[in-house]
């Protein structure tokens, strides 16, 4: 017989397991599907990176700004994206920006298919690498959602999976000094902690105007300068 209050607990223990499973699969740092990138155990170290390019209504400004400041920068890009700007993706490349994967066409990996997850994976790698003649070691799923079967593939493809450990939510419109804000608070946490600052903010999608993006990075960029901080990417933390 099913009394109330085994059914309660049977109803928490599957809530549970429900809360779990998405912490697992959405929570940037979590390690529990697998590792995952996150950041160094050293508080002067910050990574930009910048996700959903190539965007020519944004990179390239974005790539002046970086120049100017003699900084390197990781961009993960979106296969379908690269097909569309292979000349944008080059000048990334030719300006020693590191490039990651982002997929072909920016899925939520946690809910697809086996063979939907590899071919998102490594057709996008597969595009990336012919466009600039080098291979690529970094991926990055979109919303950091990802199972095992993704952080598989992408080991199976020589690739690391890259997470975040400063978001921005810079997608959404808002003032660059909003994102400044979030990018000081998240750098004292992580110096709190002991860690490295992987900051994730957006150059993309495809025609978007994302010009408050790139002029919070030269806040962003002077500011860490200023505390002596040492521009990395992710690839330094593998």
């Amino acid at each position: 017989m099913v009394t109330p209050a085994s059914a309660a607990g049977v109803a928490a223990v599957a809530g549970l397991a429900v809360g779990g499973w998405f912490y697992a699969a959405l929570y940037p740092t979590s390690q529990i599907f697998g590792r995952v990138v996150i950041a160094g155990n050293d508080p002067g170290e910050i990574a930009l990176t910048y996700d959903d390019g190539p965007n020519p209504a944004a990179t390239p400004r974005l790539l002046e700004v970086l120049a100017k400041q003699d900084v390197q920068a990781t961009f993960f890009l979106i296969g379908e994206f690269v097909r569309k700007e292979p000349g944008l993706v080059r000048e990334i490349a030719a300006a020693g920006h590191a490039i990651g994967n982002h997929t072909m066409t920016h899925p939520w990996l946690s809910y697809c298919t086996s063979s939907h997850v590899r071919s998102e994976i490594a057709d996008s790698k597969a595009i990336i690498e012919d466009t600039i003649g080098a291979e690529i070691r970094l991926f990055r799923p979109p919303h950091g959602a990802r199972r095992p079967v993704v952080l598989e593939v992408a080991r199976e493809l020589g690739l690391a999976t890259v997470n975040w450990n400063i978001i921005t939510h810079d997608w959404r419109p808002q003032p660059s000094e909003s994102i400044v804000a979030k990018v000081r608070n998240g750098i004292r946490r992580n110096e709190a902690h002991g860690r490295g600052s992987n900051v994730l903010l957006h150059d993309g999608s495809l025609g978007q105007p994302r010009m408050h993006s790139v002029q919070a990075t030269e806040t962003i960029l002077a500011d860490a300068k200023a505390k002596g901080m040492k521009f990395v990417t992710p690839q330094v933390w593998v």
